[in-house]
């Protein structure tokens, strides 16, 4: 008990180093360790939807899909090419579908759409957090600012202590039972509450969006991690394994300590864009 303990702890220490570090000290470093993450989280999921019966998406594809998605969305946010970048992209997902009518597999319809899912699951939500690193200037000059994608790690993982901590203390009322147990309203409300409050302490450091408006991704980000971690926590439990890997230990997989990302990303875009209509 005491051995996995001072495992968790440590592998976490270094998970939040290694990402606070690439993410800050400049563009390439962010490139470089997201577009590594990508290609582990695709390949992970790949082999775990492999493993139901009547399932056989290609692995290799799949990673390659994710992997080219997330540069391609890099280079359209840096201004280094137009949307003409997304179109191998999209031969690519053509192919895919294709593929199947040729391999004579079991069961292609399932391979589509796992190998649809794959990418929309996991390779977009990766691919959008350029859209979160690189912004335009009042000059239209583009600009490599940290603070929005280290935010939604600095929220979420507020918001899993916050939970935890509240969840432990005053947990009593069960948020979703049929899929997480353990999860409570408290908890949900502790760790909400927490990443308001950092919303606002981080409107005082990064003045590019009001405090107010920090608070409000904040709280997006809180409600759809949260959403985030239950939708892996369904798969999971579909496919009736405890966690999605072993490549962190203590931790489990890569979806383990990335599930809240893949939908707190789009929904973070999504009120970004929103907010500057207004």
């Amino acid at each position: 008990m005491k051995n996995n303990f001072i495992q968790r702890t440590v592998t976490g220490a270094l998970i939040v180093a290694v990402l606070v570090c690439c993410i800050v000290i400049s563009p390439i470093s962010f490139a470089i360790l997201f577009a590594i993450i990508s290609a582990l989280a695709v390949h992970e999921f790949s082999n775990l939807v492999n493993n139901n019966e009547n399932v056989s998406t290609n692995v290799v594809i799949n990673i390659l899909g994710g992997v080219y998605l997330f540069f391609a969305f890099l280079g359209f946010c840096m201004n280094l090419s137009g949307s003409q970048i997304f179109i191998p992209y999209l031969f690519l997902i053509i192919y895919l579908i294709i593929s199947e009518l040729y391999l004579q597999k079991s069961n292609p319809v399932n391979n589509m759409a796992y190998s649809t899912l794959t990418q929309l699951y996991i390779g977009l939500p990766f691919a959008l957090l350029n859209v979160l690193a690189f912004q335009v200037d009042n000059t239209g000059t583009i600009s490599y600012n940290y603070a929005l994608p280290l935010s939604i790690f600095i929220f979420i993982w507020l918001n899993d202590t916050g939970a935890y901590c509240f969840g432990t203390l005053f947990g009593k009322h069960r948020l979703f039972e049929r899929i997480s147990p353990k999860k409570s309203w408290e908890g949900f409300i502790g760790g909400a509450v927490i990443t308001l409050i950092t919303g606002f302490v981080l409107g005082r450091f990064f003045p590019f969006l009001s405090s107010i408006e920090w608070a409000g991704l904040g709280l997006v980000v809180s409600v759809f991690g949260t959403w985030g971690d239950l939708a892996e926590s369904m798969i999971k439990r579909h496919m009736g394994i405890k966690d999605s890997g072993t490549f962190f230990p203590g931790h489990g997989g890569i979806l383990d300590r990335f599930d809240s990302l893949l939908i707190a990303v789009p929904a973070a875009v999504i009120y970004l864009y929103v907010i500057t209509l207004f």
